[in-house]
C-alpha cells in the first residue's frame, strides 16, 4: 500500500494538481543514484547535472558559475541580463568572493529578481521587511559587492508596478546584444520562480503557456507554502504569504544559459527536493511540471549528492 493506491477517493485526490501523473512521477524516482547522469533525449546538448558533496560545495560551485558568467560577459564587452532568485543563498556569498578577488565590476549587469511575496492584488512586502526578497538580495549580493556592484538603476524587483515592465526592458537589452542567464531553484511542486503547476489549467495550449511573461498576485500551492515554512519561516506556516508576483515561462524559457541549484537536504537523511530533482530530469517537458522544461536549455543544474537517493523509505 502506498500513496498511489490510497489516494483515489480520499480527501487527497483533489489536493495535487490534476495534470500530474503520479505513477509517472514515481517512476522517475525509482532509479539508482548513479543513473542521475544518464542523458535523456529531451535534454539540450549543452545541459548537464553537476553533483556536489554538500551545501558548502554547492554554494561555492554555483557562486563560481555566476561570477564566471559575469566575468565572461565583461570580457566580451556584452551586457548581461541576470534573472535572479532568492535561494540557494550561499551562492551569492561565493559570487561576491570571486568577483571581488578578480576585481570584476558589474556595471554591465542588469538584475531582474524573478519573484516577490505579495497579497492577492500584487502589493508586495515593504522592501525593508526581513521576509522581503528585495531585502535579502541587497544584503546578500548588492551591498557586499561595494563599488563593484550592479548600479541601482539596473536592479529590478518584482513589484506590482515594475514586474510588468520586465518584458519590454529585457527585449530592449536583447536588441542591444545582451545575453540572458536565469539562476533558479526548483520548488517542491516543480515550480520555477513562483510559476506554479496549477497555472497550466488556465491555458489552452503549450504555446499559450510558454508565452506568459509574468503573473501578479499569483495564488501559491499549499505545498509551496509548506516548503517555505520549513526553509524560510522556521516552520511557522501562518507567516508565509499565500500569493506572489512572479515571472513566467515567457521569460525563463528564453534564457541563453541556466544555472540551477537543488540543496534541499536536512540531517539524518531527511530531504524535500529529491523527488523535485528526479522529476525535473526525467518527466519530459509538461506544462503541469514547469521545471521539466529546464533541461531543454543549455546550462548546469547543481545538486547535493544525497538528493540522488536512492529515494526509498529509511525510518530512523
Amino acid at each position: 500500500m502506498n500513496l498511489l493506491t490510497t489516494i483515489k477517493n480520499s480527501h487527497m485526490e483533489n489536493f495535487y494538481p490534476k495534470g500530474w501523473d503520479l505513477e509517472r512521477m514515481d517512476a522517475c524516482c525509482s532509479h539508482p543514484a548513479e543513473a542521475i547522469f544518464e542523458r535523456q533525449d529531451f535534454w539540450h546538448e549543452d545541459f548537464r547535472p553537476v553533483m556536489c558533496d554538500d551545501n558548502t560545495t554547492l554554494g561555492a560551485k554555483m557562486g563560481h558559475e555566476i561570477a564566471l558568467t559575469i566575468k565572461q560577459a565583461k570580457d566580451e564587452g556584452k551586457k548581461l541580463i541576470m534573472i535572479l532568485p532568492v535561494g540557494p543563498m550561499s551562492m551569492y556569498e561565493w559570487a561576491v568572493y570571486f568577483l571581488t578577488e578578480w576585481k570584476v565590476d558589474c556595471k554591465h549587469v542588469y538584475g531582474f529578481n524573478m519573484d516577490e511575496w505579495s497579497d492577492e492584488s500584487g502589493v508586495t512586502l515593504d522592501p525593508s521587511s526581513p521576509g522581503a526578497f528585495q531585502n535579502a538580495m541587497e544584503k546578500a549580493l548588492y551591498n557586499p559587492l561595494g563599488s563593484l556592484t550592479i548600479p541601482e538603476e539596473q536592479r529590478n524587483f518584482a513589484t506590482k508596478d515594475n514586474l510588468p515592465t520586465y518584458p519590454e526592458k529585457i527585449a530592449e537589452l536583447r536588441a542591444e546584444g545582451a545575453k540572458q542567464v536565469t539562476v533558479f531553484g526548483i520548488g517542491r511542486v516543480f515550480h520555477i520562480a513562483f510559476w506554479e503547476p496549477h497555472f497550466a489549467e488556465d491555458f489552452g495550449s503549450v504555446e499559450e503557456w510558454k508565452a506568459q511573461t509574468y503573473r501578479i498576485g499569483a495564488k501559491l500551492h499549499p505545498l509551496t507554502l509548506e516548503q517555505n515554512a520549513l526553509t524560510s519561516f522556521k516552520s511557522r506556516t501562518t507567516m508565509v504569504p499565500a500569493f506572489a508576483n512572479t515571472i513566467g515561462p515567457g521569460i525563463f524559457l528564453k534564457s541563453d544559459k541556466i544555472i540551477g541549484g537543488c540543496d534541499g537536504c536536512y540531517e539524518r537523511g531527511m530531504m524535500w527536493q529529491g523527488m523535485s530533482l528526479w522529476v525535473t530530469l526525467r518527466y519530459r517537458p509538461d506544462i503541469w511540471v514547469p521545471s521539466s522544461f529546464m533541461p531543454t536549455l543549455p546550462g548546469k543544474l547543481f545538486f547535493i549528492k544525497d538528493l540522488a537517493g536512492p529515494l526509498s523509505p529509511d525510518l530512523k
